[in-house]
């Protein structure tokens, strides 16, 4: 059990409460993971999804990433390894019944895709079946906290939850590392668009210039394109005068033709 503090919509207060059980809502990439460490934390964890081969597709991402942690942890110790991966596995549930997970749960995390009016009535169907006290939270890395719990009934128990380092930063579209980083992967789709440069030059450039660990392409193939086009499209509509929220041809190139990275086999680059 650990206590957390969520600051909730209200500015003048911040609930503390002991959480226990916890519901994640979407098992992609970032809902996995939170599942993931609150399952290491010693949580009850369910985890939703309305797709049975995604739950269990992420089900057995868990235990292998587990296994690599275990696997450093405890080098020497095959019998440590298999108690700490069975350990988490055993708090983690997949279920595709939404309803019946968020009801004892005491904190929801939203973890779905990046679309405002999707999430608006998940959170509508999470409040309808959850305890009162439950805290509700969404992992949005792009989009308005207010935006999204605009039409929540009761405001003060919703906030956002987040897995990058914890920096104070008003309720502003992506934040501040999306809010950064997104423009700058456009940008550079757009260096490539105008033919400046090869996907594969401006990346080498980035991580031997800049230091960064993948370059814009790589990074956005980890992503998914389907995620950075939700993302710069609802910039787009809300900022229309906004230059760097402009779309880029290239990524609704290969959205559509359901390229959408790692996660497909293909992106900017084959896998």
């Amino acid at each position: 059990m650990f206590t957390t503090p969520v600051r909730a919509f209200s500015t003048t207060s911040a609930l503390n409460i002991a959480v226990k059980n916890v519901t994640v809502v979407g098992a992609g990439l970032m809902g996995s993971g939170i599942a993931q460490v609150s399952a290491a934390a010693n949580l009850n964890v369910n985890l939703v999804d309305t797709n049975q081969q995604a739950l269990e597709k992420a089900k057995k991402g868990i235990e292998q990433s587990i296994a690599r942690v275990a696997k450093k942890k405890h080098a020497d110790d095959q019998g440590a390894q298999k108690k700490l991966i069975d350990s988490v596995l055993s708090k983690v549930n997949i279920t595709t019944n939404l309803k019946d997970a968020v009801k004892n749960s005491d904190l929801i995390v939203e973890a779905i895709v990046e679309n405002i009016d999707v999430k608006r009535k998940l959170f509508a169907d999470i409040e309808d079946a959850a305890s009162p006290k439950a805290l509700l939270a969404t992992n949005t890395s792009s989009l308005r906290l207010c935006d999204i719990g605009a039409n929540l009934k009761n405001k003060e128990r919703f906030g956002g939850l987040h897995f990058f380092n914890p920096v104070a930063c008003k309720d502003t579209p992506g934040f501040i590392v999306n809010r950064l980083l997104v423009p700058y992967s456009f940008e550079a789709f757009r260096l490539f668009e105008r033919g400046d440069a090869s996907k594969e030059d401006i990346d080498t450039a980035m991580k031997l210039g800049a230091g960064y660990p993948m370059g814009p392409f790589e990074l956005a193939d980890y992503v998914g394109l389907d995620t950075l086009k939700f993302i710069m499209d609802g910039w787009s509509k809300a900022h229309p005068n906004e230059p760097l929220f402009k779309p880029c041809e290239s990524i609704n190139k290969l959205v559509a033709e359901g390229k959408l990275g790692r996660k497909t086999g293909e992106g900017f680059f084959k896998y």
